[in-house]
């Protein structure tokens, strides 16, 4: 009995279904012959005449660029483009015009929204008149619009209007290291392409494929009813995490233009790498370009990879870590501390020599003399003569050589795909080896610094440095690329590493150490200054030169290593007047959390150093007001209320991260709107934590703090308002 009642309903089924097929059949068959649907009875040879198939392109976001902490540094905006219909003939649809009809009511609408002259709207409008255009875009101000100004054009219902959908790739941090990042633009086929620094090296990963949609139009432009439609999504480009730590990146930004404009320097670069890893958590030069205009490029090369220098005395470190590594090293040695002079021997090696016959003389900077001094104190204090004893007297200039290749000098560090200098090795004459003692006549990079001294303040272990943490997928977030520390040789036994250090260490803290202008409040650190000879054209400048310093922290236990560097005429204090590099140093120190129980000790002498507390941010989401301010009470921190709500719903910093007094909090309590405050003497990483915890768009221009907004403070803005702000 089951079974009878099931068949019968079986068969109850497949006539339905059959009739249906034989009605769709017919319908297609009626459509395609007689080209009138079936049930409407409508003609359709209006639309099968005039049938166009139609493919649009839907394009793929390019992927994401974070630093460490998930901060976005690049990542692809939806814009919007207007265009308008200007053809009398096209037909209504549903009784309605659908082309421009009253170009003067538009023209007055649109000219103020989109910031243009009305008769410049105007212009555009008539083109029908003038050539017979069917449609119109509206020039550069017509492109590239945002959410907000589209919906408040497509408030007032004008007819003939219309948008197409654009992207566009932000730069939320504006100058951020822009150089390393470098940029991507929109080529001819509306793709967004790399064409500078990481945006162009990892182009392979952050490009997406571009879907399609296809479907057929009428002569008008409209869509077939009932027509088929295909669709092939789009897939968006991988994300990319970078070691990058945006706080530190934004100091180092700050103290390359202090020195910048305190030095009238050309240049200045510098970084900062975690010494155990090799991760790069800053990585700048000035001048420098907003990626988002990029108006004023006046320096296309990565300097830290791609400029070869002669770095000067921050090379003397490795001439004696390769004496103390072979074994040969008498920190006792005494030794002429005023000048060395020299001859060359049979090999080219220079001898040195009292007898006036020498080929050339090596003296210290400014011909400071010395008298008989010992070994030790040619680091502590750098001293070019000493250098050069210990190169030919404890050593041989080959032995030395041999060490520097160890430590992979003169060849590529070969890091996440970016272009590098090798350098240059003179070893020829006894003029280039001695030289080559103390930094000069042979050139290296700052990369290749970072990655040899990792081995000094670590212990012998040298690693290769990278800026790529992690590369993932876009819709899940597994990770497609993790970069893993690589070691890359042991130039040197740990005991030499802890000699150089000691050295490097007394640099600074001794009260004649040539580094001692260096010292931060936060903690002790170990470092090594470095002044260079520029060739200008050739020959060496007497006026010009390359002031450096590569120091690592904590004293007792490097962890990251910071360098710093600019060129510059002839300024006789350059590691006296420290305040830049001294700010960098001390950004670290407070991120990382590095303090030790003298820090009274540390200050440089002379300095009017600010006595700067950290302390953990607290968890606030879900907390009241008032518990947010209680918990933040005696951080010394401004505290600034996003909204009117009772609760905070996100936070600035986020919580567990490093929290300084002076500092900005921001606290979100109404994801609707808030009274803008006075961003006057802002900085950019105060309006760009504004921007991130707020969610509101913000069009950012200009450098150092800011100067003017366009919303007046205590205005009331909302999702969509555009805020423009202006930095000088």
């Amino acid at each position: 009995m089951v079974r009878t009642r099931r068949n019968h309903s079986l068969r109850e089924i497949t006539l339905v279904t059959l009739a249906a097929f034989v009605l769709l059949a017919s319908d297609v068959f009626l459509v395609s012959i007689g080209r009138r649907h079936m049930r409407s009875g409508s003609d359709l040879s209006p639309y099968v005449d005039e049938a166009n198939t139609v493919t649009d392109v839907m394009k793929a976001m390019r992927g994401t660029i974070y630093d460490r902490s998930g901060n976005v540094i690049a990542q692809d905006s939806k814009t919007y483009n207007i265009y308008c219909i200007l053809d009398p003939n096209r037909e209504a649809l549903e009784g309605q015009i659908t082309y421009v009809k009253d170009k003067e009511k538009t023209a007055r609408i649109l000219a103020p929204i989109l910031r243009m002259d009305y008769e410049e709207v105007l212009s555009y409008l008539k083109l029908y008149e003038v050539d017979g255009r069917f449609q119109t875009e509206l020039g550069n101000k017509g492109r590239r619009l945002s959410k907000s100004i589209k919906d408040e054009i497509e408030s007032y219902n004008l007819p003939g209007i219309g948008f197409t959908d654009s992207i566009q790739r932000m730069y939320p941090n504006s100058t951020f290291a822009s150089n390393l990042i470098g940029y991507a633009q929109t080529d001819e086929n509306g793709s967004t392409v790399g064409q500078m620094g990481l945006e162009l090296y990892l182009d392979n990963y952050l490009s997406g494929t571009d879907g399609t949609r296809t479907y057929q139009v009428d002569k008008n432009g409209y869509v077939l009813p009932g027509m088929k439609e295909t669709i092939v999504s789009a897939t968006n480009g991988d994300n990319v995490y970078l070691t990058i730590d945006a706080g530190i990146q934004t100091t180092l930004e700050e103290a390359m233009a202090a020195a910048q404009e305190q030095f009238g320097s050309d240049r200045v670069w510098g970084g900062a790498m975690e010494i155990a890893t090799g991760n790069i958590v800053a990585w700048g030069q000035n001048p420098t370009f907003d990626p988002n205009t990029l108006e004023n490029i006046t320096e296309y090369n990565n300097i830290g990879a791609q400029l070869a220098y002669e770095p000067g005395s921050t090379m003397k470190s490795f001439t004696y870590a390769a004496a103390i590594n072979e074994g040969n090293y008498d920190s006792g040695m005494i030794t002429d501390g005023n000048q060395y002079c020299f001859t060359s021997d049979e090999n080219n090696d220079p001898v040195r020599t009292y007898q006036g016959d020498e080929i050339g003389c090596i003296y210290n900077a400014n011909r400071n003399m010395y008298n008989d001094i010992d070994v030790d104190h040619g680091l502590i204090l750098s001293l070019n003569t000493v250098t050069a004893a210990v190169q030919n007297e404890v050593i041989t200039p080959e032995i030395h050589l041999d060490y520097l290749k160890k430590f992979h000098f003169f060849e590529p560090v070969e890091t996440d795909g970016l272009p590098e200098a090798s350098g240059t090795l003179n070893f020829t004459w006894a003029a280039e080896k001695v030289a080559l003692s103390f930094g000069q006549g042979s050139t290296v990079t700052m990369l290749q610094l970072m990655q040899a001294y990792s081995a000094i303040f670590g212990n012998g272990t040298m690693v290769k440095p990278h800026f790529v943490d992690s590369i993932r997928d876009p819709y899940d977030n597994s990770v497609i690329y993790k970069a893993k520390t690589e070691i890359v040789g042991e130039p040197i036994t740990a005991d030499t590493a802890k000699q150089v250090q000691n050295l490097l260490y007394r640099s600074v803290n001794d009260d004649d150490g040539v580094a001692q202008y260096y010292r931060i409040p936060e903690c002790r650190i170990i470092a090594k200054t470095g002044t260079a000879e520029m060739a200008v054209n050739g020959q060496y400048s007497a006026d010009f030169y390359i002031h450096s310093v590569m120091a690592a922290m904590p004293a007792d236990n490097p962890q990251v290593l910071v360098y710093f560097a600019f060129d510059a005429p002839l300024y006789m204090t350059p590691h006296v007047a420290t305040d830049a590099a001294r700010s960098f140093l001390r950004k670290v120190a407070i991120t990382y959390g590095f303090s030790d129980d003298s820090s009274a000790a540390n200050i440089a002498p002379d300095s009017d150093l600010e006595q700067i507390e950290t302390f953990e941010m607290p968890s606030l989401q879900n907390h009241s007001v008032s518990f947010a301010e209680n918990k933040l009470s005696g951080t010394g921190t401004e505290i600034i209320v996003l909204g009117e709500g009772s609760n905070v719903i996100d936070q600035y910093p986020k919580a567990e991260g490093i929290l300084t007094s002076g500092q900005r909090v921001f606290l979100l309590t109404d994801t609707g709107g808030f009274a803008m405050p006075d961003m006057t003497g802002w900085t950019r990483k105060d309006v760009t934590a504004l921007w991130a915890v707020s969610g509101f768009g913000f069009k950012l221009s200009g450098d150092g703090i800011v100067s003017s907004q366009n919303i007046p403070p205590g205005t009331i803005v909302s999702k969509g308002t555009q805020i423009e702000v202006v930095f000088q």
